[in-house]
């Protein structure tokens, strides 16, 4: 389910930062803090167990930011 939402999440974020750069960054910025929400509430837990439980959620944090810059990015390449 986690992963199904994260591929949704950066599928979207990529195609609206194609089709509208400036106004995605409220977007990315939006997903980028609730996804840090939870990796902060799950870093609580003791020991070892809190790295293991931030880690889907830090590694989640990266793919949709890379996915929302690859967006920008291309759209920057248009010679339009």
């Amino acid at each position: 389910m986690l992963i199904g939402g994260i591929i949704v999440l950066c599928v979207l974020l990529l195609v609206g930062a194609f089709l509208f750069p400036r106004m995605s960054r409220h977007a990315a910025s939006g997903s980028d803090k609730g996804l840090a929400v939870g990796q902060r509430g799950a870093g609580k837990a003791p020991g070892p167990l809190g790295r293991w439980f931030a880690k889907p959620f830090g590694t989640s944090r990266k793919a949709a930011s890379k996915s929302d810059s690859a967006g920008r990015k291309g759209r920057g390449k248009l010679p339009f």
